[in-house]
């Protein structure tokens, strides 16, 4: 696993051995999710990219009226 956007708050999906690379609040709800990286792979710039393209994906679920998942995979 190299890189996973967890939902914060939640109690199931962890991510312990992974590195913390930023937080994503969610425009349509307010639901936080934690963007982590492999430590050996961490990267800012593949973070921030991956932030924007999360933005999309929540806002793709609102419209198709989807709760989120707990953990979403990152590309």
């Amino acid at each position: 696993m190299e890189s996973v956007a967890i939902k914060k708050g939640q109690t199931r999906e962890r991510a312990p051995e992974m590195r913390d690379m930023g937080t994503l609040r969610c425009e349509g709800c307010g639901e936080e999710f934690i963007i982590f990286h492999d430590p050996a792979l961490a990267n800012r710039e593949d973070a921030a990219r991956q932030a924007h393209w999360l933005e999309k994906v929540l806002t793709a679920e609102h419209e198709q009226e989807r709760q989120h998942p707990d953990r979403i995979q990152l590309p």
